[in-house]
């Protein structure tokens, strides 16, 4: 028999609806075995049952079982719920947090489950992120990195991982973008070089990456771009004599 077919509670007992509580609840239609029982290991019936009959979530938060906990949290009145965050399991603390004032949550940003952090710094105000930016987990970074304010970026311009980076060449004020045109990381460097002002790109002329000087050809002022028709690159090669022909070209036009 497959396992969803049965009844059995957490513990991996059969579920006995003749000792349960909540036989008038059965007897109306509001719980049913194997489809909405609150005393199923299966998350999807004990949501179920909450969702037939929300009026129980307070008595169910200090169940033994975190699966029956955490969805009871969803139904159970918001002034019961400060003491789950607390809870030794992450989903019961996380499905508490949601519901509760923005001061409650703040505790949450150093949970020592990544998944609360990262959902916590989806759910928390940008300007509420900076403790954040140290996270030891990258995507937690990375979730920050997109959404603090950009003047809270530069703790994170030397951040570990290239990825965050990135998306702080993408977000940080125009006027640190210069710092970021040395990071190691190529794609980093372009992401700033797409930034920079024309005339700042001369900077990234020689830069090893073919990516970042093609970039330095498209948008440089004319007048800088002429080493570039003699890039190790056919691409950045081919882009600046492109550019320059086309201005040689309008100028003769002018002139006959």
């Amino acid at each position: 028999m497959n396992d969803i077919d049965e009844a059995l509670d957490w513990l991996g007992d059969e579920v006995d609806c003749a000792a349960c509580r909540h036989l008038p609840q059965n007897a109306a239609g509001l719980c049913r075995l194997k489809h909405a029982c609150v005393n199923d290991r299966y998350a999807r019936r004990i949501d179920r049952f909450f969702t037939w009959n929300p009026a129980f979530g307070n008595s169910y938060l200090g169940h033994p079982h975190f699966e029956v906990r955490a969805i009871a949290a969803k139904h159970a009145d918001i002034f019961l719920l400060p003491p789950l965050l607390d809870d030794p399991e992450e989903t019961v603390r996380w499905n508490a947090a949601r519901r509760l004032p923005r001061r409650h949550v703040l505790r949450l940003r150093s949970d020592p489950h990544r998944e609360v952090r990262i959902r916590v710094a989806s759910l928390l105000d940008p300007a509420d992120l900076a403790p954040m930016a140290d996270d030891p987990d990258y995507y937690v970074r990375l979730v920050v990195a997109r959404r603090v304010p950009p003047p809270l970026l530069a703790r994170m311009i030397d951040d570990e991982e290239p990825e965050v980076r990135r998306v702080v060449a993408n977000r940080v004020p125009s006027e640190w973008l210069l710092r970021i045109t040395t990071d190691p990381d190529p794609l980093v460097r372009l992401e700033a070089a797409r930034r920079l002002a024309p005339h700042l790109l001369s900077r990234l002329k020689h830069d090893p990456d073919w990516r970042v000087r093609y970039e330095v050809a498209r948008r440089s002022p004319l007048d800088e771009i002429h080493g570039a028709i003699e890039d190790d690159d056919l691409l950045v090669r081919e882009l600046a004599q492109s550019r320059l022909s086309g201005v040689q070209a309008h100028r003769e036009g002018i002139s006959v």
